[in-house]
């Protein structure tokens, strides 16, 4: 039987270098959703999220910043997708998770301390 290739949902985390000027973080971030355009991706949203403290450090790292991208892609394409991923310096840190529906707005609660 052979399994059938179909385009999915995804939403991925993306944490760029802090050190990178707005015009190499543009070009990064181009990087990125291009490594989904060019395998026959489609990008439905990306909520820059701005600059952050990241929670441990992360090769000498501290900041970084948070972007959250929409997309779809055929699930056989997702592999090369990360295997280019690894290879761009100015990514820090990505994770990819399959997701129902876009979210057209992020909110996040604040940390509420007791």
């Amino acid at each position: 039987m052979v399994k059938k290739n179909k385009n999915q949902l995804y939403e991925g985390m993306y944490i760029l270098a802090s050190t990178l000027s707005e015009d190499a973080r543009q070009k990064a971030l181009d990087k990125v959703t291009e490594g989904i355009t060019s395998r026959g991706g489609e990008i439905h949203v990306v909520h820059e999220q701005g600059r952050k403290k990241l929670a441990y450090e992360v090769n000498g790292r501290r900041e970084g910043y948070y972007y959250v991208i929409y997309f779809s892609i055929e699930n056989n394409q997702l592999t090369e997708v990360w295997r280019e991923y690894h290879l761009n310096e100015d990514l820090i840190r990505f994770m990819t998770l399959r997701t129902d529906k876009v979210e057209e707005k992020l909110e996040f609660k604040p940390l509420v301390q007791s």
